[in-house]
């Protein structure tokens, strides 16, 4: 059996305690999350938010992409968000590697070219925070009156400590 035949079972109990209260789109918290796709962080449980709390966007090591602000601009101008928090964590997988490293790796195991990617890794994770909540401020299509936070979770301990520009 594959994990996504025991996700559909599994999904089966969590929908009939989900009910069918609709809820709407807008997140109640007015907050987007920018985060990384760990499977160690649970974002949700680990700020407190529940289902319709805040919009939670996930891609490797958190980072903020074109693609990310296209989802924060969308957040904000169409469903109302006011706030993004970048949160990355300790211990992430894109401390692991170099773009030079990894493209020859792509090379090395697929036979492709990736020389001009970028994969956006980091040595220092204090300095990806605040380079991330820099290019949201910097972004003509972030408005100045959004609030922007920045945070570190702890894998290990679970704790979050904030990251200031």
């Amino acid at each position: 059996m594959s994990y996504f035949d025991n996700f559909l079972k599994t999904n089966q109990a969590y929908a009939d305690l989900h009910g069918t209260a609709h809820l709407p789109m807008k997140p109640k918290t007015k907050v987007a999350i920018v985060t990384c796709m760990d499977a160690r962080l649970h974002v949700a449980q680990a700020l407190g938010l529940a289902l319709g709390d805040a919009h939670i966007l996930r891609n490797a090591g958190g980072r903020v992409t074109e693609d990310v602000i296209r989802s924060l601009v969308i957040s904000q101008q169409q469903l109302g968000t006011e706030e993004i928090v970048v949160l990355h964590h300790t211990d992430c997988g894109a401390q692991t590697f170099t773009n030079t490293a990894f493209a020859q790796q792509l090379q090395r195991d697929l036979g492709v070219d990736a020389g001009d990617w970028d994969f956006l890794p980091f040595s220092d994770v204090a300095d990806s925070v605040r380079e991330d909540m820099t290019l949201l401020r910097q972004s003509p299509l972030i408005p100045a009156d959004i609030t922007i936070s920045g945070a570190i979770y702890d894998v290990d301990t679970g704790r979050m400590t904030e990251v200031k520009v």
